[in-house]
């Protein structure tokens, strides 16, 4: 039996993903974990805990407690709030690792997830279809502690033996969870504005492409990367995932075909010149060949979904 620990279960991708992992292992042996609480869904359909990831006497005490064997580390600062605070970015990001990875290999967890970003990419690596294997050069404390993460994790899996798996998550678009601090969040927020507001202004100049995705073909691509042979994973720092990559102008033409009346303007902030290092679209044929990944969403039918679900948000609030 699998007793999974998922600590930061109260952020953007913990929130949705506690519950995908409940409905495969069941409600019971999925430990939800943060350092705040989780929303009602996660606290009331399975157990629940406040818990530090830096604190490595009491991680390690519920490890043992609750027999775990597999653990999901989703806490970090994003790139936006980590330009404001670097060092104590860089502190949480890396050190929520190394703990974690240190005490997998003592106790011998037998599977442990840790998202990676596009933001280990640079202004150096190529834009267009960014290859797997690439010139990776990030200038951001988000990217830096990313990139450095990446090496611990394949670093651990060739000196230890271990089983240590990695996405190089897109900018993820969620209806369920709102923005927390990142450069691509933009692509959430002009959802909620442009049902509340009818307009929005966007901190990103309007040809800003980036690599994005839906959170439901974020959280499937993670369970189905944990779900695979190991034997069939090549990559043993992080994998590219892509999904869909637009523009800010392109995201708002697509919500004009639901609300004509929808307005942008262009603000651009110190987010602009992260975006400018990042690649605006992402080979991913490693994550295709080696375990099957293919995405189901397009521009289109998440548009549709974004601003139907948060419509229906708006109004049970009312």
């Amino acid at each position: 039996m699998e007793n999974i620990l998922v600590i930061g279960s109260s952020g953007q991708i913990g929130s949705e993903l506690t519950l995908a992992l409940r409905k495969v292992y069941g409600n019971n042996n999925v430990f939800a974990t943060d350092i705040r609480e989780s929303s009602k869904e996660i606290t009331q359909s399975g157990p629940f805990h406040l818990l530090d990831v830096l604190d490595e006497k009491r991680l390690i005490h519920f490890v043992i407690r609750y027999k775990i064997t597999q653990i999901y580390i989703l806490a970090a600062v994003l790139s936006g709030n980590a330009e404001k605070l670097p060092l104590q970015a860089w502190d949480i990001n890396m050190k929520s690792l190394l703990n974690i990875l240190d005490l997998s290999r003592e106790v011998g967890i037998k599977k442990v997830f840790w998202p990676s970003s596009i933001a280990v990419f640079g202004k150096t690596t190529p834009k267009v279809n960014t290859p797997q294997l690439t010139i990776m050069e990030p200038n951001t404390v988000y990217g830096i502690s990313k990139l450095a993460g990446e090496r611990w994790c394949e670093y651990y899996n060739y000196k230890y033996d271990m089983d240590i798996r990695s996405i190089r998550y897109p900018g993820l678009i969620s209806y369920k969870t709102e923005a927390g601090g990142g450069t691509t969040d933009y692509a959430v927020e002009i959802f909620y504005d442009a049902i509340e507001k009818g307009s929005y202004d966007c901190f990103l100049k309007s040809d800003t492409k980036l690599p994005m995705m839906f959170m439901p073909d974020a959280i499937r691509g993670t369970v189905e990367l944990m779900e695979s042979e190991k034997s069939v994973l090549k990559i043993k720092s992080s994998y590219n995932l892509s999904g869909i990559s637009f523009d800010p102008q392109q995201l708002s033409d697509e919500i004009k075909k639901f609300i004509p009346e929808f307005k942008i303007s262009y603000n651009p902030d110190f987010r602009q010149s992260i975006a400018d290092t990042w690649p605006q679209s992402i080979d991913d044929s490693n994550a295709r060949t080696d375990w099957g990944w293919k995405s189901d969403y397009d521009l289109n039918k998440m548009t549709s979904i974004m601003l139907e679900e948060i419509k229906n948000k708006f109004e049970t609030k009312i």
